[in-house]
């Protein structure tokens, strides 16, 4: 089996969860700025002219960056017909440029805590202003504590809590021409992968991080506030919590509070099947 075709069947099975927590953004340079981000109007009745709303220049941008892994395979091992011997490391390459989108954006996700979004707070703050009627209020998305962490996102629609930016998607390469330089000198061909994509924050209103206790309480309050955070001009984004993350250390308190029909102490549970779980090691302290 050539070895394109093996790295690009392990690259098409490989579970992923990125399509379903971060928005792909095309990129076209080096960087990109979301000068958009956080004002959203709310309609009003039409009455005389237009009121144009400016969007504000919040001047939030990501930088592009570069990934490669590369492997070599002797030029012998090939004409003897043993390249089923690396087959497995190829397959591994394709299986970790698919996941390599989750790896970027959950372990983004988990240093909210302490990264700065589009409005310079914390993603993950008690203090995101929102200028309402002419005055700033403050909205919090998140629960203190010394519990591990988990987070509670709306990616229900077409702007997500995260933005993956993909300047050059993942490409196979190959140096495996018995007339180049290197399989010349060194007698070895070589195989390889590389992107140019970055990981940013989006909208603070679409997530929730919390470091209190995974339980009914602290869910159920984590939910009201998504619920009632507006943007900037006072309008209620309507947030539906869909999607709630956990370390694997949290898997059976998380299972048991979206599956089971019964709470602990008795009593139905309100929210089983109120969102959709992933369990992942990158969110992990």
């Amino acid at each position: 089996m050539p070895v394109k075709t093996v790295y690009s069947e392990a690259y098409l099975e490989a579970p992923s969860h990125s399509d379903k927590i971060a928005m792909t953004v095309p990129s076209a340079s080096r960087d990109e700025t979301y000068g958009w981000l956080g004002m959203f109007p709310k309609l009003r009745e039409w009455i005389g002219q237009r009121q144009v709303n400016s969007l504000k220049a919040h001047g939030f941008t990501i930088t592009n960056r570069s990934f490669e892994s590369t492997v070599s395979v002797k030029r012998v091992d090939v004409a003897d017909d043993r390249l089923g011997v690396f087959k497995p490391f190829v397959s591994e390459m394709g299986r970790t440029a698919k996941q390599h989108p989750d790896e970027l954006i959950f372990e983004l996700l988990k240093s909210g805590f302490n990264s700065a979004g589009f409005d310079g707070k914390n993603f993950f703050a008690a203090n995101h202003p929102v200028e309402i009627d002419g005055k700033v209020t403050n909205f919090s998305n998140i629960q203190t504590g010394t519990a591990p962490a988990w987070f509670l996102l709306d990616t229900s629609r077409a702007i997500r809590p995260i933005i993956f930016q993909k300047r050059e998607d993942y490409e196979f390469q190959s140096l495996d021409d018995s007339n180049s330089k290197h399989v010349f000198m060194n007698d070895e061909y070589l195989y390889g992968v590389r992107a140019r994509v970055n990981a940013g924050f989006g909208l603070w209103q679409l997530g929730f991080g919390s470091k209190a206790e995974l339980n009914s309480g602290n869910y159920a309050a984590a939910r009201a506030a998504m619920m009632n955070f507006k943007s900037d001009g006072g309008r209620i984004l309507g947030i539906t919590p869909t999607v709630l993350v956990v370390p694997p250390q949290l898997e059976s308190a998380a299972l048991h509070l979206l599956n089971t029909e019964i709470m602990v102490g008795g009593g139905s549970n309100p929210w089983k099947d109120t969102a959709e779980l992933i369990v992942t090691p990158y969110v992990a302290d």
